[in-house]
């Protein structure tokens, strides 16, 4: 039996690095950068993120909206911008932004293909998932506490780095 992988794909480890808490339009958002420890996040897009938040933030987030922000290099030029929040409770609502080469600016992500109601459709590479495994595990310890100030400060300093 085969799995869905290319024969000459060849895994490697990627690095997860909390940047800041993000706090915009009254939403609290923990931005992470994911990339290969020989090749960073480099800064002009690190700062077209900073623009991102600036100029997008409050279309996409929402008053009292909790989540994390994921800036993923993928590769020498490609980046996905994966702005990931905390709704009904206990939901985790995903809007997706690229770049490619040089664009000026993150645009929404349209994958090219249709994305009717039960189509399979992409969510998070493994690399992602290693903060989205900490960020699920730190969010249901936020709804399991007395979700006052204090529980809430412990949910902003829970954050994760490391190898993924």
């Amino acid at each position: 039996m085969s799995a869905a992988v290319d024969p000459a794909y060849r895994h490697y480890p990627k690095r997860a690095e909390y940047r800041a808490l993000v706090e915009t339009g009254g939403a609290v958002m923990k931005l992470y950068h994911l990339a290969a420890a020989d090749a960073p996040v480099a800064e002009v897009v690190a700062r077209l993120c900073d623009q991102w938040f600036a100029e997008h933030a409050s279309a996409v987030l929402a008053e009292g909206d909790c989540g994390f922000v994921i800036l993923h290099r993928c590769g020498a030029d490609f980046y996905f911008l994966l702005v990931s929040v905390w709704r009904g409770s206990n939901e985790l609502w995903e809007a997706v932004w690229y770049r490619h080469g040089d664009m000026p600016a993150f645009a929404p992500f349209d994958p090219g293909y249709p994305m009717a109601p039960g189509v399979v459709r992409p969510t998070f590479c493994v690399w992602e998932l290693g903060i989205v495994a900490h960020e699920s595990a730190a969010w249901s310890r936020y709804l399991a506490s007395p979700r006052d100030t204090a529980a809430r400060s412990r949910w902003v300093e829970d954050v994760f780095e490391g190898v993924v």
